[in-house]
C-alpha cells in the first residue's frame, strides 16, 4: 500500500472511530437477532464478594456450589445457606506465590496470581480440573487448596493462554484450548485484532500423561464441550464467530466441519442435559466489528492509534453493554435466543450452565454472576 492510500485509508479509520465514540445515536451499535427474547434483564444477580470476573461455573458430582474461577487467581465456592442465602468460600489457587494478588482486579500481576478459566469436575473422582490461562492445565483434589500442574507445556514452550476443557470419563482423557501461542490473556484484544491464528486443541491422556494436538490454526481458540455421546467436540472460534466440530468416534472420526456461524463472539460452550447446548456470547458482532475483523491490517492499524483498552472494547462490542446466550441443537442448530439487549442486569457473559430449571451466568469482566429462572 502506497503512503498516500496508507494515509487516507487511516485518516478514514480515525473519522470513523472518533464519530463512533461520540455518536449519540449508536449508529453502529450491536445488531438485532431475530426472534431473540429480551428476557435475561429479569435475571437475579449473585455478586462475587471482593472479587471480578466469575468467567467459568460448575457445580460437584454432590451438585453443590457453583465453583467459579475470580480475576485475582482464585477459585470460589458458593456455601449455600438453610435460608436460601449463602456466602462464598476460597476453595483453591493454581499457585501459592499469592502475597501480592490483593486486588479484585489486576491485569499486570495475572502471570503472577493465574487466571482461572474453564473448571471441570471429573464426577468419578471428584477433582476439579482447573484451565489456568497462565499456568496451564491443573487439578485439585475434592477438598481443594493448592491445585497441581498437569500440563504446563508443550513442544518445548511455555502454555500462554489456556482457556477452557471438558472431560471425557469414558475414555479417561481431557479435551483442552491454548487460545494462541502469541499473546497472553491480557493482550485478549491484540489477538483478536490481529486475526491471530495460532490456537490450538489439544487432548491430555490421562494414564498415559502424553498431549496430542488436535488441531491448529484456531483463530482465538475458547470454549469446549463434548456431545452426549462423545462422537464430537465442538470449540468455539471467537474472532470468526463460529463453532467448529471436530469428530472423535464413528465414520467421521478425524474431521472437522463449522457446526454452525453465530452472530457475535462466542465465550464458553456447555452442555444441558438434553445434549443440547448453550453458548455465551461476549457481544454481539456489529458493522464496525465486521469491518475491523475483515482484515488484519485494519486491526493493527487500530491498536496503533491512541486508543484505551476500554475504548477498543467498546468499538468491538457496538458501544452499548448487552448480554445474549443462546441454545444449540445437537445439530448445531438456534433453538433459543435470550439476551439482555441494553445491559440492565447482565453483561458481557462468559458462559452459561443450566441446572434444575435455572441458567447459571457469568461474566468475565463483571463482579457478579446472573441466575435465570427459565
Amino acid at each position: 500500500m502506497n503512503k498516500n492510500l496508507l494515509l487516507v485509508v487511516t485518516t478514514t479509520l480515525v473519522a470513523i472511530v472518533s464519530i463512533f465514540l461520540t455518536s449519540p445515536t449508536n449508529l453502529l451499535g450491536p445488531p438485532t437477532i431475530p426472534s431473540s427474547h429480551d428476557h435475561l434483564h429479569s435475571a437475579k444477580i449473585l455478586h462475587v464478594s471482593g472479587a471480578v470476573g466469575p468467567e467459568s461455573l460448575v457445580f460437584d458430582p454432590n451438585g453443590e456450589g457453583p465453583y467459579t474461577g475470580v480475576a485475582d487467581g482464585r477459585v470460589l465456592k458458593w456455601i449455600a445457606g438453610d435460608d436460601g442465602n449463602g456466602s462464598w468460600a476460597d476453595f483453591a489457587a493454581t499457585t501459592s506465590n499469592r502475597n501480592e494478588c490483593v486486588r479484585p482486579f489486576a491485569p499486570e500481576m495475572e502471570h503472577v496470581c493465574g487466571r482461572p478459566l474453564g473448571l471441570r469436575f471429573d464426577k468419578k473422582t471428584g477433582n476439579l480440573y482447573i484451565a489456568d490461562a497462565y499456568l496451564g492445565l491443573q487439578v485439585v483434589g475434592p477438598t481443594g487448596g493448592l491445585a497441581t500442574p498437569v500440563v504446563t507445556e508443550l513442544e518445548g514452550q511455555p502454555m500462554r493462554f489456556t482457556n477452557d476443557l471438558d472431560i471425557d470419563e469414558q475414555e479417561d482423557v481431557i479435551y483442552f484450548t491454548d487460545t494462541s501461542t502469541v499473546y497472553q490473556r491480557r493482550q485478549f484484544m491484540l489477538s483478536l485484532l490481529t486475526i491471530d491464528k495460532t490456537g490450538r486443541l489439544l487432548k491430555y491422556d490421562k494414564s498415559s500423561k502424553e498431549v496430542t494436538v488436535l488441531a491448529r490454526g484456531l483463530a482465538f481458540a475458547n470454549g469446549v464441550a463434548l456431545s452426549r455421546d462423545s462422537t464430537f467436540l465442538l470449540v468455539a472460534e471467537t474472532t470468526t464467530c463460529r463453532i467448529l466440530r471436530f469428530w472423535l468416534h464413528g465414520p467421521n472420526a478425524g474431521k472437522s466441519d463449522v457446526f454452525t456461524e453465530l452472530p457475535g463472539f462466542p465465550d464458553n460452550i456447555r452442555r444441558n442435559s438434553k445434549g443440547e447446548f448453550w453458548v455465551a456470547l461476549h457481544s454481539k458482532k456489529g458493522l464496525f466489528a465486521k469491518v475491523v475483523l475483515s482484515n488484519s491490517w485494519i486491526g493493527k492499524t487500530l491498536l496503533k492509534l491512541p486508543l484505551s483498552f476500554k475504548q477498543l472494547h467498546s468499538l468491538l462490542s457496538g458501544g452499548k453493554a448487552h448480554a445474549t446466550a443462546i441454545k444449540l441443537s445437537a445439530e448445531g442448530k438456534i433453538l433459543e435466543v435470550l439476551e439482555d439487549c441494553d445491559g440492565k442486569t447482565l453483561r458481557f457473559i462468559s458462559e452459561v450452565e443450566e441446572k434444575d430449571g435455572k441458567l447459571w451466568i457469568g461474566s468475565v469482566l463483571m463482579p457478579f454472576l446472573g441466575i435465570y429462572n427459565l
